[in-house]
């Protein structure tokens, strides 16, 4: 079995969304050079919306290049789907995806420590970006997400450079496995209850878990996953 690596770097400025009033950088371009990775994520990449992206525990976004066949199919004729990137991924990878990626996974990429944080909660931008009114619903609801990464150590990488398992204290928890609790199933607390504890976890994600195991009920999706003028 191949290795997996970094199929190509992506980085993006902030550009206005249509009418909206928001800006993102989720339409990025392909960087060839080596690129630094800060705590913060890569040193010449953007994030418009530091509340819902970036930050530490969203430091890099991972895409895996696989799940384009599956999108491709649904949408044969959709040009962002021709290149690595449509998703806003900084890393587009070969050869790992969310059935294979856990919580708490720690690689060695370039000179870089990186670990897994959380996967992603798709947003209404990708709405916007696909031209699709609900892509960010059936990215959801697909399981096919993308992942973050926290820096652990700061550090060059590029395309061609191998993720190098260092660590994987949870391998019961696939993303795949948590996208499905959070996303797919009903309440269960006994199950929000060990995925709390993970300590890897993002706490934004904590904290939904929190909320759930608090009030036995599934927070209301529609603000995050279709914009009104009340996003605002």
């Amino acid at each position: 079995m191949d290795l997996p690596i970094i199929q190509s770097l992506h980085i993006g400025k902030e550009v206005s969304l249509a009418n909206t009033g928001y800006y993102s950088a989720i339409n990025k371009h392909e960087i060839k050079e080596s690129q630094y990775v800060r705590k913060e994520g890569l040193i010449l990449d953007s994030q418009a919306d530091k509340k819902n992206h970036g930050g530490k525990d969203k430091a890099l976004h991972q895409y895996a290049f696989e799940n384009y066949s599956y999108w491709k199919q649904k949408y044969p004729n959709q040009p962002l789907l021709s290149s690595p990137a449509a998703f806003g991924e900084n890393i587009s990878s070969l050869g790992m995806n969310e059935d294979m990626v856990c919580i708490g996974d720690v690689y060695r990429l370039g000179s870089c420590i990186i670990e897994v944080s959380q996967a992603r909660q798709p947003c209404w931008k990708l709405n916007f970006r696909f031209g699709i009114e609900n892509m960010a619903v059936q990215v959801q609801n697909s399981l096919k997400t993308g992942w973050y990464y926290r820096v652990i150590q700061e550090g060059k990488i590029k395309a061609g450079d191998i993720f190098e398992l260092d660590a994987r204290p949870h391998p019961e928890y696939s993303l795949t496995r948590i996208l499905k609790v959070l996303y797919l199933e009903d309440i269960n607390i006994p199950e929000l209850n060990q995925m709390i504890e993970l300590k890897p976890l993002a706490e934004s994600w904590k904290r939904i878990l929190k909320k759930r195991i608090d009030t036995g009920i599934i927070e209301n999706w529609e603000k995050r996953l279709f914009y009104t003028h009340t996003n605002n």
